[in-house]
């Protein structure tokens, strides 16, 4: 396949390059700049930068030398810190340049906990001696294995620009397209992220859900993530690939998912990172393999009294999930089947608090329609970024615009005597053992317990209700009720914001 990769959301990369002193450094950096060998340099070099149109993905390059002096060992590791991406040399000519790589430099931006990626240099391979050639491909083994910051070593000359360009090309493609999110070096596979985003992709380009890409959909992809159509000759070629490779990655509609992941993992373990992120970035996904901010039109300006809700566009698309999900018509779903509802998101959203135990559940632990859209309103009223990038990653294909709304001013719907609010937010107060949370247990329809676990942290319960008798329009609400613990009250009444948000209190005591 044709690749055409380009990064968006970054006005540059900065590079620390460091290294024992005589390792050429400064001449690496000159021999980059100029595209010759300086006759002369200074000991350090000034900031220098290689402009965007050096390089395929058209980001500029900040180059900062370095002094390897103990006297400028606190301005070096001030760009350290500074860096996102760091070239660590060591001369070809000079063998204790090598040892001194995993005693002394890799030690010390390990102790400085520089998280940047690493690319080891050998320079002055030009004076080598042929009698002491070191094996460039054991070394990188043997750092690579001891040393996950490094992602490659390369070797060059600044005297006959051998290799030059292309120490800079690994260190920006080092930050654009990074290997770690994608590929888990202890299992030797895809990192589980990066298979839930291609398999969200997958599944946008299966456009006839039968389960597998046939040569016009495939084609389509092609041209999305590459402008550049395949020629039957090309799909002919992958088809036979995959065939002879990965023969469950073919059947008879076309590529399935474990092809279409052997494909990716291909050009990763060819070192074409590049490839992958050319894809993910068409996508919408940033290096966190999470959508970018860019694809989630989220509403920011709203007062304290305001709130983001589903707007009825999204609620009737996630009706609809609810019967796909619902094969036996029961009304409930099972987890397993939420969780392969969220197999093409970053991971499941209502796995850990506050969502994992705040809605209504059936007795064998299957989510009801009204806990599945009150977990979803409850979600936007926390979280609406989190809300609407979940929406997506599930399949709406609707406008991200349409999906929330702002609502108006709670002051404004007191002063119409009415309001178009679907969330009411219930702040419950009391005393320890006073029943809050036995409050909350019943609005979900859970059994009364006896035994008393007290409340560390702030609890929730949402549910649907019928309001009968209020001037509102449509009688079926969300209810959130938000427990606030005893000992957090006096830090919580004076927040102006947090009590904006609320819509009414209900104060629990023991009778």
């Amino acid at each position: 396949m044709a690749v055409h990769s380009s990064f968006a959301g970054r006005s540059g990369v900065r590079v620390a390059v460091i290294g024992d002193r005589g390792t050429g450094k400064s001449s690496l950096i000159a021999a980059a700049a100029s595209e010759s060998f300086p006759d002369a340099v200074p000991l350090v070099l000034p900031p220098t930068l290689l402009p965007d149109d050096w390089f395929p993905d058209h980001v500029p390059l900040t180059i900062i030398d370095t002094s390897s002096s103990l006297e400028k060992r606190g301005k070096r590791n001030d760009e350290l810190k500074r860096a996102d991406v760091v070239i660590l040399t060591y001369a070809c000519d000079e063998p204790t340049t090598i040892t001194r790589l995993s005693t002394y430099w890799i030690p010390e931006l390990e102790e400085l906990e520089v998280r940047a990626p690493v690319i080891v240099v050998g320079c002055k391979l030009d004076l080598q001696d042929e009698n002491q050639q070191i094996n460039l491909e054991n070394l990188m083994t043997q750092l690579l294995q001891q040393y996950s910051e490094i992602v490659t070593c390369i070797e060059c000359s600044a005297a006959t620009l051998y290799q030059v360009p292309e120490v800079f090309y690994f260190a920006q493609k080092a930050v654009l397209h990074p290997v770690d999110p994608l590929f888990d070096h202890e299992r030797q596979a895809l990192t589980d992220r990066c298979l839930r985003a291609l398999r969200r992709i997958f599944v946008l380009c299966d456009r006839d859900m039968d389960g597998a890409l046939n040569d016009a959909e495939l084609n389509g992809f092609q041209v999305r993530c590459f402008d550049t159509p395949l020629q039957s000759a090309e799909i002919m070629e992958v088809r036979t690939l995959i065939q002879q490779q990965a023969p469950e990655g073919i059947n008879r509609h076309g590529l399935t998912f474990a092809g279409f992941t052997y494909i990716h993992n291909t050009f990763l373990k060819k070192g074409r990172p590049e490839t992958i992120w050319a894809v993910l970035r068409k996508f919408g996904y940033n290096n966190d393999l999470k959508l970018r901010d860019d694809f989630l039109p989220v509403p920011s300006n709203y007062a304290s009294d305001q709130r983001v809700e589903l707007t009825n566009e999204a609620v009737e698309f996630l009706n609809g999930i609810f019967r796909l999900l619902d094969t036996d018509r029961d009304r409930a779903v099972q987890p397993a089947e939420l969780d392969k509802l969220f197999s093409t998101a970053p991971e499941s959203p209502w796995s850990d608090d506050p969502y994992k135990d705040a809605v209504e559940r059936t007795d064998a632990g299957y989510m009801t329609l009204s806990g599945f859209l009150s977990q979803w309103a409850f979600m936007t009223l926390l979280d609406p970024p989190s809300s609407l990038a979940n929406l997506i990653y599930i399949g709406y294909s609707g406008n991200p615009a349409a999906a929330l709304r702002v609502t108006r001013k709670r002051s404004v719907d007191r002063k119409k005597q009415k309001t178009g609010r679907n969330v009411f937010q219930c702040y419950v107060f009391g005393s320890k053992n006073a029943g809050k949370s036995t409050l909350l247990h019943s609005f979900l329809r859970r059994p009364f317990s006896d035994t008393y676990t007290p409340t560390m942290v702030e609890q929730y319960a949402a549910n649907i209700v019928e309001l009968i008798g209020f001037n509102v329009q449509g009688t079926r609400k969300t209810l959130i009720l938000r427990e606030i613990p005893e000992d957090k009250v006096k830090k919580f009444l004076p927040n102006r914001d947090c009590l904006a948000a609320c819509d009414v209190a209900v104060f629990v005591y023991d009778r």
